[in-house]
C-alpha cells in the first residue's frame, strides 16, 4: 500500500519547515536554550503548525523525544473530562532525560470547551514546572483569554506559492513524476497557502499513472478551472442567466463540485473580476448569505441558482450605466 505523501515528506527537524522562518528562528533559541514558555500556534490548516510542535519536540528531547511527548487532537475529545484524564496523567509523570520538562501538544485547541479550556488553564499552572504545553488552533480568538496570556503565540502565515511550488518540485523529483509548468501553477493555485492541500492534490494527480498535466489536476481534486468559473460569472453580469446557470451545472456534473465548493470558487474568481468595487461588494454579500443558507441546511441548487440571478440583475443595472 502507497503510503501518504504528507507524511512521506513530513519535515523532520525545524530547518525543514516551509515558509514559516520567522517562527522557526524563534523556536530554534529555545532549543538551544533548552528552555521554552507555553505556545499557542495560530494559523489556517496545512500551513506547518503541528510538523512544527513535532520538529521542536525532536530537537529538545532528541532520542527521548517519544517519551517526552503527548499529542492529543481536541477536536476528537473536547470535554473537560480530557483535561482531567488523559492530560492531568500524563502531565504528573516525571520527564525523562536531563530537559527538565515534557511537553503536552494540544491539536486544534480551540475546539476544547469553554469548561475544558478553564480546566486546562488550572493544569498548566499545576503542572508549569514539569510539563510546557503546545497548542495549535485555526481561531486564537476561540481561545479564552487566561491561556493566550500564558503562552507566547505564533501566527503561522499561508505558504508563499514559490515555496509551495519549490516543495512540490521536490516531491515529484522524488516520486518521478513528471508535472508541467501549468500543473505546478494549478495546484499552487487550488492549495491558496496551504502545502498540506497541494502535496495532496500533487499525489491524486499522479495517480493517473501519466504526466501531470492542469487537466489531470483539476480532474484529480474535484475543481473548476478559474477560467471557467470567471466565464460563468461573466455571463451572468452580461444579464444571460440561463447560460450562466447552464455553465455552473456543467461545473458541478463535471468536476463533481458540491455548492459550498462553487461557491468558494465564485467567491475567489469575483475579487479578479474587472467589475467596480461597489458591483463586487453586493456580489460577495450574496455569495455569503447563500454560504450561510447552506451552512444552515438549505438546497444547495436553489440557492446557487438565486445567487446567479441576482448576479444577473446586477449586471443589467451596470450595462445601464
Amino acid at each position: 500500500m502507497e503510503e501518504i505523501w504528507i507524511e512521506k515528506y513530513r519535515p523532520m527537524n525545524l530547518s525543514e519547515v516551509v515558509g514559516q522562518s520567522a517562527v522557526t528562528t524563534r523556536l530554534k533559541n529555545y532549543v538551544k536554550e533548552r528552555s521554552m514558555p507555553h505556545l499557542l500556534f495560530a494559523g489556517p490548516a496545512g500551513i506547518g503548525k503541528t510538523t512544527s510542535a513535532l520538529a521542536l519536540a525532536r530537537e529538545m528531547f532528541g532520542d527521548l523525544w517519544r517519551h517526552n511527548l503527548h499529542e492529543l487532537n481536541a477536536s476528537d475529545e473536547r470535554g473537560i473530562d480530557v483535561v482531567r484524564g488523559k492530560i492531568k496523567e500524563f502531565a504528573r509523570t516525571a520527564p525523562l532525560g536531563e530537559t527538565g520538562f515534557k511537553i503536552i501538544f494540544l491539536d486544534e485547541a480551540d475546539a476544547l470547551t469553554g469548561a475544558a479550556q478553564a480546566a486546562l488553564r488550572r493544569t498548566m499552572e499545576k503542572y508549569s514546572r514539569t510539563c510546557r504545553f503546545v497548542m495549535s488552533c485555526n481561531y486564537s480568538s476561540k481561545i479564552i483569554d487566561p491561556i493566550q496570556s500564558r503562552c507566547a503565540v505564533f501566527r503561522f502565515r499561508p505558504i508563499k506559492a514559490e515555496d509551495l511550488e519549490k516543495y512540490l518540485k521536490f516531491v515529484a523529483s522524488k516520486e518521478n513524476v513528471k508535472v508541467t509548468k501549468e500543473a505546478f501553477e494549478s495546484l499552487t493555485y487550488l492549495a491558496q497557502g496551504d502545502l498540506r492541500r497541494a502535496i495532496n492534490g500533487l499525489q491524486m494527480a499522479a495517480a493517473a499513472k501519466t504526466d501531470v498535466t492542469p487537466d489531470v489536476v483539476y480532474q484529480a481534486v474535484a475543481a473548476a478551472r478559474p477560467e471557467e468559473v470567471k466565464d460563468a460569472l461573466e455571463s451572468a453580469l452580461s444579464g444571460n442567466f440561463t447560460t450562466a446557470r447552464e455553465k455552473l451545472d456543467t461545473l458541478q456534473i463535471t468536476y463533481g463540485l458540491a455548492g459550498e465548493d462553487v461557491l468558494r470558487q465564485m467567491h475567489r474568481t469575483v475579487r479578479d473580476l474587472e467589475i467596480p468595487d461597489n458591483i463586487k461588494v453586493l456580489m460577495i454579500e450574496k455569495m455569503a448569505e447563500a454560504d450561510f443558507r447552506l451552512s444552515e441546511g438549505a438546497n444547495s441548487r436553489i440557492q446557487l441558482e438565486a445567487v446567479v440571478a441576482s448576479f444577473a440583475i446586477l449586471g443589467r443595472n451596470l450595462n445601464k450605466t
